[in-house]
């Protein structure tokens, strides 16, 4: 009698660990669990935090093509400057860092670097819209596809956005030119004071906080190991490989690391001997919980640069960007900016329905060039840097972690992410 024995072998799947719990984060243990991989997530504040991915306005917008350094901005950002209530304000400081992303913005600030950009960010944002209408089939996170409109007070304004507009249909995104009738019949639920605006049907919103929360809960369902309030010390390191990382609750190990820690990747890389030129760009929102007018479609408040987005039957109010560093404090004359805003555009707001609304303020992480830094760093085998993405996170999120999937699987990513480079600095 023979006796065959059978030998079992136990593929194990790769082992990541992913530093950040913000949209990015969370996207990429979503779509790692999904794809079968064993995935750790740290992330130094709770789960519940109120950081950059909570608060925001909830925009995805394939509108958004245009890099934020692009030809002009730095001869606005200068006006800018020196208004405290202004859209754009850096807080003068002694930093080599802070000048020499200035200096890399500047370098950055061309037609140029537009036309290459443009088509790679379009085709990401369109992708990421389309992981949200995958995702939202459960309807927990209220996404809404109703568009957005860029409202214009001044003829000015209204034909620069009427020019990119017209690249936008260039690019194959639609976009239509309304006069201050057109618009108004368009949303009829809120008085406009504007001479037109350009209309994106394809942008979308969503509420930020639902998101994450849905998010937080399917990875975990996902079998995600998620370690809050555990901040990266350092890291263990071998030749081309990271062996281990350290954190103030205990050491990670695992095949693969994916870096997305926001506006504090730059620190958590400077323990690698990575350069991630980076300023963190804080944001601030307002919600009014009971508006007395609620718009059906959400909006950019274009000269002044601010966001309006109906959130159920809240409506949020967010903008500015105020270069200070990892400084999470509140400056009023900055929120005072957002409140006059919007009574300009909105003639039925007054400053009054903003009495004792708490403002919110988040840190987003904004790269020299305006793009995200999406890809593994030549100096290690095993690290992707997912991080950069400014005010485009939750429009990105997706996609990003989708990507980040691929690139630790060892598979060719959906997209050319040559631009996105984290070397493209030195």
């Amino acid at each position: 009698m023979s006796l065959t024995i059978f030998r079992t072998v136990v593929f194990m799947s790769k082992q990541v660990v992913i530093v950040g719990g913000g949209i990015i984060g969370l996207s990429t243990a979503y779509y790692a669990a999904r794809a079968g991989l064993q995935v750790t997530l740290l992330e130094r504040g709770s789960a519940h935090r109120n950081g950059c991915s909570f608060g925001n306005a909830g925009l995805i917008v394939p509108s958004h093509f245009v890099p934020l350094a692009a030809p002009g901005m730095v001869a606005l950002g200068l006006k800018w400057m020196w208004n405290p209530e202004s859209p754009f304000y850096i807080k003068p400081r002694l930093s080599c860092e802070l000048w020499s992303w200035c200096y890399r913005f500047w370098r950055s600030a061309n037609a140029r670097h537009v036309e290459r950009s443009a088509p790679l960010l379009r085709d990401l944002h369109v992708a990421s819209r389309a992981c949200y209408e995958e995702m939202a089939v459960s309807g927990a996170f209220g996404l809404e596809k109703q568009g957005l409109l860029l409202l214009c007070k001044t003829t000015h304004a209204l034909d620069e956005e009427a020019k990119t507009a017209e690249v936008a249909r260039r690019l194959g995104m639609p976009a239509e030119v309304l006069d201050a009738r057109a618009v108004a019949a368009l949303d009829p639920n809120v008085h406009m004071d504007i001479v037109g605006a350009v209309y994106y049907p394809k942008d979308c919103h969503l509420a930020p906080h639902r998101l994450m929360a849905w998010l937080q809960e399917r990875v975990e369902a996902l079998g995600v190991r998620a370690c809050w309030q555990t901040e990266v010390t350092g890291w263990q390191i071998q030749g081309r490989r990271i062996q281990e990382v350290h954190t103030t609750q205990g050491d990670f190990s695992a095949d693969d690391y994916v870096l997305a820690g926001g506006s504090w990747s730059p620190t958590i890389a400077r323990h690698l001997g990575l350069r991630l030129p980076m300023q963190a760009g804080k944001g601030y929102s307002l919600t009014l919980t009971n508006p007395r007018r609620l718009p059906r479609i959400s909006a950019l408040l274009t000269e002044a640069r601010v966001a309006v987005t109906p959130i159920g039957s809240s409506l949020r109010f967010g903008g500015t960007m105020e270069i200070a560093g990892l400084n999470e404090a509140i400056c009023a004359r900055r929120v005072q900016g957002i409140v006059k805003s919007v009574s300009a555009y909105y003639p039925e707001f007054m400053a009054d329905d903003f009495t004792g609304v708490d403002p919110w303020c988040g840190l987003r992480p904004c790269s020299p060039d305006g793009l995200p830094y999406l890809g593994r760093p030549a100096r290690y085998e095993n690290v992707v840097i997912a991080t950069g993405h400014a005010m485009m996170g939750i429009s990105l999120g997706p996609i990003t972690g989708r990507l980040v999937t691929e690139i630790v699987q060892n598979a060719k990513p959906s997209f050319d992410l040559t631009l996105l480079s984290p070397d493209r600095f030195g």
